[in-house]
């Protein structure tokens, strides 16, 4: 058998610019999203979904359902967010949101952890993307609000269309995702209603505990 090298550290021999070896070396080190697990599943059932597929299909909820935004937004920008906001959850993990301990240590887990990822590129990348994802993380844009709300609609989406996969073992109730309504209604009346509707049907099917 050919002989195999182990896993390369350093960039190839040969480089020398040293700005696109630090560019390249973060977009080998995010790729560890793709192992970070959530709590929701796949709509087949198969598997959970990890936080780079999560960070894809909001991606495209932005993208289907931008007429809906609360106001009028900068897509490229809402994109831009959505597919930072979940990076530091390389080192910090996923929180589940049902989780009252671990939603309270959630933010210094995360502040840490983008201290620790995003120097990893150059300094003026690094600004840019740490500054999308302080604004994701403090909705005071309309662009941050509606990504945010996404954020919130998606896994409910999962949920009723896997029959509370996720709500029914953990004893999820009407009232525990109705503690998130401001996040999504301000991001998205519009989602707010549809997601209202859910929740109802979602109870008299069995998904969600009233």
């Amino acid at each position: 058998m050919p002989r195999v090298e182990p896993t390369p550290t350093e960039p190839p021999a040969g480089i020398t610019d040293g700005r696109l070896a630090r560019q390249i070396a973060f977009l080998v080190e995010i790729d560890k999203l793709k192992t970070v697990l959530r709590r929701s599943n796949l709509i087949d059932l198969s598997r959970r979904e990890n936080d780079a597929e999560h960070s894809w299909h909001l991606a495209m909820l932005a993208v289907v359902l931008g007429e809906y935004a609360a106001a009028e937004v900068d897509q490229a920008r809402v994109l831009r967010m959505l597919l930072v906001h979940d990076l530091v959850e390389i080192y910090a993990g996923d929180t589940f949101v049902y989780d009252v301990q671990a939603l309270a240590e959630q933010e210094q887990r995360e502040r840490a952890a983008a201290d620790r990822l995003f120097p990893q590129l150059p300094a003026d990348q690094a600004g840019q993307l740490r500054a999308l994802w302080e604004e994701f993380e403090q909705r005071h844009t309309a662009e941050a609000r509606f990504a945010r709300s996404l954020d919130r609609v998606q896994p409910l989406l999962l949920n009723f269309y896997t029959g509370g996969s996720t709500w029914r073992p953990h004893g999820v109730r009407r009232a525990d995702v109705l503690a998130h309504r401001d996040v999504i209604e301000q991001g998205s009346p519009a989602l707010w209603g549809y997601v209202q509707a859910m929740l109802d049907d979602a109870v008299r099917r069995g998904y969600l505990l009233p």
